[in-house]
């Protein structure tokens, strides 16, 4: 199995979009934006999403596998404050998962070469119920900051930040 890893562009909107939705489907309370919400977005919407792997301050990564299927991505950006890229958007497609496949890897491995390239630490935000995604960001050099703020889909949840350096 070959996976092709590369940024999305504006001409990969409805790719994006099905990634989109297929993770949302799959994994709601990874993500600030509900699978509701996510389909009623118009093709600008998605278009603009599809440019983010392009952009001059953030970027997203998509996985693809040698049959042309989009098996996972991942987004990073420079927020106004901090200014630490944040990662955001990262899924791999449940039978891609875990280190044997090493999709997740390969996805992290071109979010932190574009991120450190403009930072010298990279952030993330993980929901507090998500603990394979914290188990994989443990494994990959993030520690738990102490920092936490309201889950935006439920505010009686939190997301715990964690961040690695560069």
């Amino acid at each position: 199995m070959t996976i092709t890893i590369r940024a999305t562009r504006e001409s990969d909107w409805r790719q994006v979009r099905d990634l989109r939705l297929e993770m949302l489907a799959d994994e709601p309370m990874a993500y600030a934006e509900s699978l509701k919400d996510a389909r009623k977005l118009q093709e600008a919407d998605w278009r603009m999403r599809g440019a983010r792997g392009q952009a001059e301050t953030g970027t997203a990564v998509v996985a693809i596998s040698d049959d042309g299927r989009w098996v996972g991505g991942m987004g990073c950006f420079i927020p106004e404050d901090p200014q630490d890229p944040l990662l955001v958007g990262v899924y791999v497609a449940p039978d891609y998962r875990g280190s044997a496949q090493g999709v997740a890897e390969a996805l992290l491995y071109a979010i932190k070469a574009w991120a450190a390239a403009r930072g010298t630490l990279l952030r993330l935000e993980v929901h507090q119920d998500n603990l394979r995604a914290q188990r994989f960001y443990l494994r990959q050099g993030f520690t738990f900051t102490g920092a936490k703020r309201p889950y935006n889909l439920n505010p009686d949840q939190a997301e715990l930040e964690m961040s690695c350096p560069l």
